[in-house]
């Protein structure tokens, strides 16, 4: 029998790290940088996490082990014409899960971040941002109403945008964060029609309400003309919202830009939390996406587009973190593609064992970037694992996850997403099984590519002049342990959760009672279901499968083109100069957004102030009634004249004028006849 989650409890979750966001940014001000303002910033921050994730974890325990269940209504904030505006939680397995990711990497931040900024100005400031971020996103998971997940998704997003402009004396920041913004007010707006057309048509925010009435909904047409349906419309809406959450092709742009925030947060933002909350968010919505496959078919084409050409970007990055930020983009492209094929499970144990292992590879390309003195260019660095061995090992268990080794986490739910888009019987399939496949051996090529360039060859780090033009580069050296420790507790999970987690979470029941489509009644699921014969064969199977060989490929062929004969990269960029320019270039996607969409709105808008602000309503309206009524004023101010003689006269010819009238009208009538 099912029994309920304590109120208080989950109600402690999120407001522990927002309490710690508070002190913190309350005795950063008071205490100032001094060693006990700092102390006291991330002390009480990661406490409030620690107390988030502990209970979290009991949460988890209590769903999985006992079959506890939350859904209720915590604070009435307003009725507005019957429509109920409320915050209140839904806790089930999906929430559960999503609540210990998110606390679990956000404490391995906290405590890596000890190190990472520790000689930043803006520690406490930061502390108190990653903080309130973990609030955030708690208060997006937990929701059980729209009002509150809309809450949640622009909090996250505005918290990112303080993140990624942190260090807002470097104009790069500001221009990144500024982008990250706008990009997703495009995908918000999409995300806020598609729940006023719920709330129009459905009467209520409220989850459990919505999906009461789905079957309802999907029998409605959408109107103006159209033959659409309203469920598709609705649907396609909230997963623009995703795009730009998710930063999906072409909302994605945004994302690679962010890397200019410190790289806690591109560990805490942008691998496991804020970019999964469009996944999320449309693995929750399952049971409305479920009633259109024309949304499903365009959310899985969207996927495809994102997981392989994002991979292609990843191969030219020099930059160690945007190797790392187009991996992401290419694994949320996965990611999407399994809920297009309504394998919604599987796209949340690839967001959950994903989360683990990109946020190990985004703090140990921090430990690079601290242990090379701040140099991110993986051209000028080379044995790095002689001087950093923690960091080695830590990495290169990360990307073996990443690639879908067998036994590893990301192989089971990589492996698990193209075995369900090979079942899916959408019209967009074949391009989405070709994408996820070859994307197997772009994962591989360009993770690796990153691996062999910084951890082994020859040491290039004196090959690098600094700005001033010397040579003065120092040999690397060991992260403290504050960085390396999370680094250590994020390989564990990176290793084993997906061999642990795979049997419950897809084929288990884990997610049966979860406002979430039962996977046994879709064809992709259920044909797995009949294949899947546990953990172990799995893994054994995969050496021999495809991905593994492409995977395998596209290592080996890092390994020569890098390590063996690196003559050989630069022979085919200038055989493929075109090609390399175009990726260089990001497909054009950035000028396109930049010369044609910016600067056609800057010019709608100085043509709109010029012609409409200032022609019609200043110069037509405004001065052109008063010049108006000015001419009038100045004509009857002639008429009156003061001379008694000019008055009786114009008395005299509208006398004239009148008789005229009289005597001459009858006949002009009979003329006229």
């Amino acid at each position: 029998m099912s029994q309920t989650l304590n109120a208080s409890t989950l109600l402690a979750v999120p407001l522990a790290p927002l309490a710690g966001a508070l002190l913190a940014g309350i005795l950063g001000t008071t205490f100032g940088g001094n060693k006990i303002g700092r102390g006291a910033a991330h002390t009480l921050t990661i406490l409030g996490v620690l107390i988030s994730f502990v209970l979290s974890a009991m949460t988890l325990w209590s769903v999985a082990v006992d079959g506890a269940r939350f859904n209720q209504t915590i604070y009435e904030w307003m009725v507005v014409g019957g429509l109920k505006m409320e915050i209140g939680f839904l806790v089930d397995g999906l929430t559960a899960m999503m609540m210990c990711v998110v606390t679990f990497v956000s404490l391995m931040v906290h405590i890596y971040t000890i190190g990472y900024m520790e000689e930043d100005p803006g520690y406490n400031r930061f502390f108190a941002y990653i903080s309130l971020f973990t609030f955030s996103m708690l208060m997006l998971v937990m929701a059980n109403n729209f009002l509150q997940l809309f809450f949640g998704w622009e909090a996250v997003g505005l918290v990112s945008y303080l993140l990624i402009g942190f260090w807002f004396t470097k104009p790069t920041a500001v221009f990144a964060n500024m982008k990250a913004f706008l990009v997703n007010r495009v995908g918000d707006f999409g995300f806020i029609l598609g729940i006023g057309l719920i709330v129009a048509y459905a009467g209520t925010l409220n989850y459990a309400e919505t999906f009461a009435k789905a079957g309802e909904l999907g029998r409605l047409p959408f109107g103006l003309g159209t033959d659409w349906s309203l469920i598709t419309v609705t649907c396609i809406c909230l997963f623009i919202g995703a795009m730009g959450k998710s930063a999906q092709f072409p909302l994605h742009v945004w994302l690679p830009d962010s890397m200019e925030g410190p790289t806690p947060i591109s560990a805490l933002i942008h691998a496991a939390t804020m970019v999964t909350a469009g996944i999320f968010m449309v693995a929750r919505m399952s049971p409305l996406f479920e009633l259109s496959d024309t949304a499903l078919n365009f959310v899985m084409v969207i996927g495809a587009i994102t997981a392989l050409f994002m991979g292609f970007l990843g191969i030219i990055q020099n930059d160690i973190k945007r190797v790392v930020a187009y991996s992401t983009l290419s694994q949320l492209g996965y990611m999407t593609v399994a809920l297009g094929a309504s394998a919604y499970s599987v796209a949340v144990f690839h967001l959950m064992t994903h989360a683990f292992f990109k946020a190990l590879l985004f703090l140990a390309a921090g430990s690079v970037i601290i242990g090379m003195h701040h140099n991110q260019d993986i051209r000028w660095m080379g044995n790095v694992r002689k001087y950093m061995p923690l960091t080695w090992i830590t990495s290169l268990l990360g990307s073996l996850a990443l690639i879908g080794t067998p036994f590893f986490a990301g192989f089971y739910s990589k492996d698990s997403i193209i075995e369900a888009v090979a079942e899916s019987h959408l019209p967009g399939a074949g391009f989405a099984y070709f994408a996820v496949v070859a994307g197997v051996f772009v994962t591989a090529f360009y993770s690796f590519r990153m691996y062999f360039l910084v951890f082994h060859g020859k040491e290039r780090y004196d090959q690098n002049p600094d700005a001033h033009g010397h040579d003065d580069h120092h040999t690397p050296h060991e992260s403290p342990w504050v960085v390396v420790a999370p680094l250590v507790l994020l390989a564990i999970p990176s290793v084993v959760i997906g061999y642990m987690a795979i049997q419950p979470l897809l084929y288990g029941g884990f997610f049966k009672d979860a406002i979430f489509v039962n996977g046994e009644h879709h064809h992709a699921m259920a044909e797995m279901a009949k294949e899947f014969h546990g953990a172990f064969a799995m893994g054994l199977h995969g050496f021999i499968s495809l991905p593994f060989w492409l995977a395998l490929a596209g290592v080996v062929t890092a390994w020569y083109m890098y390590l063996v004969n690196p003559a050989v990269p630069a022979a085919i960029k200038r055989a493929a100069q075109p090609l390399y320019t175009l990726l260089e270039n990001k497909y054009y996607m950035d000028w396109f957004n930049e010369n044609v969409l910016a600067r056609g709105a800057r010019g709608l808008g100085i043509g709109l102030w010029k012609g409409g602000d200032q022609a019609l309503i200043d110069g037509a309206l405004v001065n052109g009634s008063w010049k108006l009524v000015g001419l009038f004023s100045r004509m009857a101010r002639r008429v009156q004249s003061g001379y008694i003689y000019h008055y009786a006269f114009a008395m005299l010819m509208g006398v004239i004028v009148l008789m005229s009238y009289f005597v001459s009208w009858p006949m002009v009538r009979d003329w006229l006849k």
